[in-house]
C-alpha cells in the first residue's frame, strides 16, 4: 500500500504504525468541505484557499488498529497533514481550529513547510479547550510547536484508551512530553508562568523607567510580587 503524504511526511515518519495509516489513494481532501458546513470568517476562508495548498488524512487511529481500548471521550485520534503553500511561514491556526471543531474525533495536524535553508520542516498542532471550571462552556485554544526537521519529527503512541492516547498527544505537542498525567493541571501553571515571565519583563522597564518614588516603589511591589509567584510555581 502506497501511504498518504504531506510534503515527505508519512504515518511512518511520524512513528506511527503502519496498520493507522491512510492510503494514498484516500487520503487528500478537498478544501471545499471544511467551509461548506461550517461557518468561517472571510480571513479563515482566505487563510485555507492561499495559505494551505493540500489537506492530506496521513493517519486513523483507532481501537481496532492501535490495540488501545474505546474511550469515553474520544471515538478516534486523526492525524492530518497541513501542506503548507508556497511563502507561508506559519501554521494557520484559525484554519487548525475550524477542522477540528467540525468532529468529535481527537485530531493532531502535521503542518508541512519547504524552508529555502533549513529544508522540509514539520509543526504539530491541536485544538484543545483550556482548563475551566465543570459545567461552563468550554474556551478553546490551538497550540503548535516550533518547526522542527520532517526527519526529526517523530509521535509517540501512549496511553491504554484512546481518550489517554489523545491526551498524551496533546502533551507532546502543549508540554513536550508524551506524560499526560494532571494535564490540564500542568497546562494552566505552564501558561501561568509564560504570563508572569512577560508580567516581570514589563514590570522590570516600567521599574527601572520610574522617576516618580511612589511609582517606582509600586513597580517593585508589584515585580516582587510575581518573581514570588514564578518561584513558587517553578519549584512545584
Amino acid at each position: 500500500m502506497t501511504m498518504a503524504t504531506c510534503g515527505t511526511v508519512t504515518a511512518l515518519t511520524l512513528g506511527l504504525p503502519a496498520s493507522c495509516a491512510v492510503p494514498e489513494a484516500k487520503g487528500a481532501l478537498p478544501k471545499g468541505v471544511f467551509v461548506a458546513k461550517a461557518p468561517a470568517s472571510a480571513k479563515t476562508k482566505q487563510h485555507l484557499a492561499h495559505d494551505v495548498a493540500r489537506i492530506v488524512m496521513l493517519a486513523l487511529l483507532r481501537p481496532a488498529n492501535t490495540g488501545l481500548e474505546a474511550g469515553t471521550r474520544i471515538p478516534e485520534v486523526l492525524v492530518m497533514g497541513l501542506e503548507l503553500a508556497d511563502g507561508t511561514h506559519e501554521a494557520p491556526q484559525d484554519v487548525v481550529g475550524l477542522i477540528a471543531a467540525q468532529r468529535k474525533s481527537g485530531m493532531l495536524f502535521a503542518c508541512t513547510r519547504t524552508h529555502p535553508d533549513l529544508g522540509d520542516q514539520v509543526a504539530f498542532a491541536v485544538r484543545r479547550a483550556l482548563p475551566g471550571r465543570a459545567g461552563h462552556t468550554p474556551t478553546y485554544h490551538v497550540y503548535v510547536t516550533d518547526w522542527q526537521p520532517a526527519a526529526d519529527a517523530h509521535l509517540t503512541i501512549a496511553g491504554t484508551t484512546m481518550d489517554a492516547l489523545f491526551d498524551s498527544l496533546c502533551s507532546q505537542v502543549i508540554l513536550g512530553t508524551p506524560d499526560a498525567e494532571n494535564l490540564d493541571e500542568r497546562i494552566a501553571r505552564a501558561q501561568r508562568i509564560t504570563q508572569l515571565e512577560a508580567d516581570i519583563a514589563k514590570l522590570t522597564a516600567d521599574h527601572q523607567r520610574a522617576k516618580n518614588p511612589q511609582v517606582r516603589n509600586q513597580a517593585y511591589a508589584k515585580l516582587h510580587k510575581a518573581k514570588q509567584e514564578l518561584e513558587a510555581l517553578q519549584s512545584a
